[in-house]
């Protein structure tokens, strides 16, 4: 049984179709990149798995872990295991990185009792291994924090929270290369049996580091190719005009 299984899926925002018939499937294990220009729908996909009220879906249906979530609330998808990464993360005052996540842990993972103790050195040694400074943990979340720093807190809430399903929407925006092969680590250190991955992005400049089983080219709300590795090398060159009818 696949881990997350989409099925002929169409959508709408605004009473505009965004996704046009969209038939993806993710197992345990698997990383899958797609890949597509400003406007194709990536974004709208990635909400539509974690259940943004926004988009509208008129057909289709989605699976995860044979379960159909669609009308399902974004927090109770978060508690089957399903994380999304944001292209633009969202600040949230008043409230810390350590506690946040601390909350959020025992929210998914309410058989494991942790205390607040082992739970702050499992994340002292997360944030080191990741090359995050201490002091980030007790700040508020993304207040004050640069693009790098937003992307870094959310690559370090992935390897905390280990998450079923990890939805990552352009996590490699705007990175310099020293932040990039550091959320390059990050994703790579969760990557295995028990979780699929669908690392949505523009550019292949972080596939040299993420290495994905499968690339899905997505144009126009629908993915028009899929393929391995080479097909991101093939974008690379040819761009995005040579797939779109």
């Amino acid at each position: 049984m696949a881990l997350l299984k989409i099925s002929n899926l169409h959508a709408k925002v605004n009473d505009k179709e965004v996704i046009k018939g969209l038939n993806i499937e993710i197992n345990y294990g698997e990383v899958h990149t797609v890949m597509g220009p400003n406007g194709a729908g990536k974004t709208t996909l990635a909400n539509l798995i974690m259940g943004n009220p926004k988009y509208e879906i008129t057909a289709g249906e989605i699976l995860f872990d044979g379960k159909n979530i669609i009308g399902m609330p974004v927090n109770e998808r978060a508690q089957l295991g399903i994380f999304q990464s944001f292209q633009y993360p969202e600040e949230i005052p008043g409230v810390t990185v350590r506690n946040f996540l601390k909350l959020a842990y025992d929210t998914i993972h309410p058989n494991e009792k942790m205390s607040i103790f082992d739970f702050g050195d499992m994340l002292i040694k997360m944030s080191d291994q990741l090359k995050i400074d201490r002091s980030f943990l007790d700040r508020y979340i993304n207040v004050g924090f640069s693009g790098g720093e937003r992307k870094k807190s959310e690559i370090l809430q992935l390897n905390i929270l280990k998450p079923k399903l990890a939805v990552l929407d352009e996590t490699d925006s705007g990175l310099d290369i020293d932040a990039l092969k550091v959320v390059a680590e990050g994703i790579n250190n969760v990557i295995g049996p028990d979780i699929g991955i669908l690392l949505i992005t523009h550019y292949q400049r972080i596939l040299d580091y993420v290495k994905p089983h499968f690339v899905h080219v997505f144009i126009d709300g629908k993915i028009v190719k899929t393929g391995g590795p080479e097909v991101a090398k093939e974008l690379e060159i040819e761009g995005y005009e040579s797939f779109v009818v």
